[in-house]
């Protein structure tokens, strides 16, 4: 089973840190914009017990077909990186995939979109996110949590400003705390950067 290892900070200077990637000899490694539906139990099962249940779908730049994954994340270990079980299964059709979480009992919940800009450097991905409602952020993912801090360091991120919530409970969050009551958050309108 793959294990997930990443640290997550909000991001104020997008093109600061892109110019800090070539500077270091990071290779991009696309764009695309995903489509993320979060699943659940009927009784809250996976929030409750820090898991997570989604469908991605993922349309890359230059690419006509798009990715379709169905994942599943397990509850966070403790530690100063984000680490945990993630099994991911590639899909055909997300249509398809739908069907197959409800018959097996789970009900969808919030539906968001996301850009994703992706670059490679020292064996580790980093991503930059740029998600509705809530802004930029970095996701820089490796091999160890050693290798993830290593190129926090080199890249002049600071891990003392990690976040640890996921996406979509900072988005839960945020409709929570706004009032705002919706099933689907799309990215706003905008050129996608290249």
């Amino acid at each position: 089973m793959k294990r997930e290892i990443e640290l997550k900070l909000r991001l104020a200077d997008v093109p600061a840190l892109e110019d800090r990637l070539r500077a270091a000899g990071a290779k991009p490694n696309g764009q695309t914009k995903e489509v993320n539906t979060y699943y659940d139990t009927p009784q809250g099962t996976f929030k409750s017990s820090d898991q997570g249940l989604r469908i991605r779908v993922a349309h890359r730049n230059g690419h006509h077909t798009p990715q379709v994954i169905i994942t599943h994340k397990g509850p966070r270990a403790h530690g100063r990186v984000k680490s945990r079980a993630e099994t991911e299964l590639t899909v055909d059709n997300p249509t398809d995939a739908a069907h197959l979480l409800s018959a097996l009992g789970f009900t969808p919940g919030i539906t968001f979109e996301k850009r994703r800009r992706s670059w490679k450097l020292d064996g580790c991905l980093v991503e930059i996110d740029t998600l509705p409602l809530l802004g930029d952020f970095v996701e820089v993912e490796g091999p160890s949590a050693e290798a993830v801090m290593s190129l926090c360091d080199k890249l002049a991120l600071d891990a003392a400003d990690m976040i640890k919530p996921s996406y979509i409970s900072m988005l839960v969050s945020h409709l929570c705390e706004n009032n705002i009551t919706t099933d689907y958050i799309p990215l706003p309108d905008e050129t996608p950067t290249t």
